[in-house]
């Protein structure tokens, strides 16, 4: 079959949209690090629907760890394609990416980062990628900073974007943004003290320029990304009538909100749906209360009356409309919404999502490491909820509930994912000792109404169906 480039997208079968605009008129205003499914399905798409607007907005990519996006995506010109699974699945060829360098054509990477165009240097490197240490500043003793600090081709995210912004301050280029877009909280903070620890110990006058000259907005980012396959391959070849080798696909919805903070021109992308704010916590917090805490509780539920995706365990009734009240009438009033956040709209949209039998999204996997999830996504929630009064029933119910996954766990013998699987399977069936590690819970336990309404939540799930 033909492969998806420039020279055959008019070959595309109807149907399937194409980039509208001109790709030989846009200039690289972008230099992405790690352009892979997360940053091709969500940035990308986004940028893409602004070039037609304002084609100062392509993106340069820059593979640090493999050549194997370049590798795709080079002979295709950059192009490929986007499924997005909703209702109906639709598809759509994504123009916005120019060309994916990769960190061993290190000249060409630097050139990049300190072009005259290059207003944004973006990431998508994952938490890892940051090599912070853990009380959240730079890992001097990271093996990866060590080695960049010592000079020659970087080989972490952090040395090459210092690399690039000291060649900007010796071009007498202007400075830029520096926008992470990795699921990290306070990820423009974290990485901002990172680069500057790491340009102070590699020069002083570079790390006061970075000061006066770059800004790093914080960011949150959401949308389902499920892993490219054979299957989706096959799928959209179809769908194209082209090869394409490294289609992506995510779900319908999807979320990008930047805090209002940019060193020169901001790109218009309040045009395809993102949210630029001051309040970027506030978002921060509903996702992780509204959206993430009723994921772990589905889980835990789902899976103790057999379901094993989010999707399965919306389809039951029962399941469904206690999570939907979880939501509403406890998680929803612990928040206080940002400006332009329309609660009521977030959850209908969040149960949509939860709903959508085309993202297979399993419950054993939400399930992992909830000694390190459960204190942000119910924990928070269920003080304030004491702080202010009011019941904790509900919100009891999913912390019983993985009390009684672990239980299950140690009575099979099968060992759990999470940092304290050791501790946790040697409690076992011991819920009260489970409730006495601290770094989980902290003082609840020393609050008799928290107490209770757990006992009684572990005591009604004795039936699986009983919450």
């Amino acid at each position: 079959m033909t492969r998806l480039s420039n020279a055959t997208i008019g070959q595309v079968r109807a149907g399937v949209a194409t980039p509208g605009y001109d790709r030989a008129a846009v200039k690289a205003g972008v230099v992405h690090l790690g352009p892979g499914a997360f940053h091709r399905a969500h940035q990308a798409a986004a940028f893409d629907a602004l070039l037609a607007h304002d084609p100062r907005w392509g993106i340069t990519g820059v593979s640090l760890n493999s050549t194997s996006v370049a590798d795709a995506l080079n002979p295709q010109d950059g192009l490929y394609t986007l499924a997005l699974l909703d209702e109906e699945v639709s598809y759509r060829i994504i123009g916005s990416i120019g060309h994916i360098l990769t960190a061993h054509s290190d000249a060409a990477v630097l050139a990049a980062l300190a072009g005259a165009d290059t207003r944004i240097i973006s990431l998508t490197v994952t938490e890892k990628g940051y090599c912070l240490a853990g009380d959240g500043t730079l890992d001097m003793a990271h093996p990866g900073i060590v080695r960049d600090l010592k000079g020659g081709i970087p080989t972490t995210a952090i040395g090459w974007i210092v690399a690039g912004l000291a060649e900007r301050k010796r071009q007498g280029l202007p400075g830029v943004t520096v926008l992470s877009c990795d699921n990290l909280s306070g990820n423009g903070r974290k990485l901002e003290a990172a680069v500057r620890a790491f340009a102070e110990a590699r020069d002083g006058d570079t790390a006061r320029w970075i000061e006066d000259h770059v800004r790093f907005p914080n960011a949150m980012v959401d949308s389902i990304t499920p892993a490219t396959d054979d299957a989706l391959r096959a799928c959209v070849s179809a769908a194209i009538g082209l090869e394409d080798a490294w289609p992506i696909q995510r779900e319908g919805f999807t979320q990008w909100v930047i805090e209002d903070d940019f060193a020169g021109d901001r790109p218009e992308l309040d045009r395809a749906g993102a949210t630029f704010t001051t309040e970027v916590h506030g978002y921060e917090a509903a996702k992780l209360r509204l959206l993430n805490g009723p994921h772990s509780t589905l889980a835990y539920l789902g899976l103790g009356v057999g379901h094993a995706s989010v999707a399965g365990a919306m389809a039951d009734p029962k399941l469904a409309a206690f999570v939907e009240r979880l939501m509403r009438e406890d998680i929803a009033l612990s928040l206080t919404p940002p400006v332009g956040l329309d609660v009521d709209a977030y959850i209908l949209a969040i149960l949509k999502r939860f709903a959508n039998p085309a993202i297979e999204h399993t419950l054993a996997q939400i399930a992992w490491d909830g000694s390190q999830k459960l204190p942000y996504r119910i924990l928070d929630t269920t003080r304030d909820a004491l702080a202010a009064g009011r019941p904790i029933d509900r919100l009891a119910v999913p912390i019983a509930a993985w009390l009684r996954f672990i239980e299950r766990a140690a009575a099979a013998g099968e060992r759990i994912t999470d940092p304290l699987a050791d501790r946790l399977m040697a409690a076992g069936g011991d819920w009260h000792a489970i409730l006495e590690m601290r770094e989980v819970f902290g003082d609840l336990p020393s609050d008799s109404r928290f107490v209770a309404a757990v006992e009684k939540a572990h005591a009604a799930l004795a039936d699986p169906n009983g919450y």
